[in-house]
């Protein structure tokens, strides 16, 4: 049976410029759980950014990273019992912001060097903390 996790090639284009009416923000989401991941994929693709996910795994993550460059990437701490550390890791390579949305603690995120000090949006999710976490990573108010 066909999921839509196995899009993850697909950007969305934006319904609404509520970013920035000159560019519309991609964003790389990195989440396993299915429901999150559709629920973060409507939240930016309604608010105006281009969607590239979600990746579910590490290795998908950076494939994605391969082929195409995000503005910014929401990244949950552990997919599927691996850390997301090589994904931080190729993203600060390319100097591409990222934030968290996870439900570890910052003291559990202190032990990642990659991760320590990184925003993370707990979850469960809010809609306004995580847009605001978006719009904080790409410089915008």
């Amino acid at each position: 049976m066909f999921s839509p996790l196995q899009q993850q090639d697909v950007r969305l284009p934006h319904k609404t410029a509520l970013v920035d009416a000159g560019h519309c923000p991609c964003i790389l989401i990195v989440e396993d759980e299915p429901i999150i991941a559709i629920d973060l994929r409507i939240i930016f693709h309604e608010h105006g950014y281009d969607v590239l996910g979600p990746a579910t795994s590490v290795d998908m993550a950076l494939r994605l990273l391969n082929r195409a460059r995000p503005d910014v990437a929401v990244l949950d701490a552990n997919l599927r019992g691996q850390t997301i550390a090589p994904v931080a890791e190729r993203l600060q390579s390319l100097q591409i912001p990222f934030f968290l949305s996870s439900a570890y603690e910052a003291a559990q995120l202190q032990t990642v060097k990659v991760l320590a000090n990184v925003e993370n949006v707990q979850k469960p999710i809010e809609e306004s903390r995580l847009l605001a976490a978006a719009r904080r990573a790409l410089g915008s108010t």
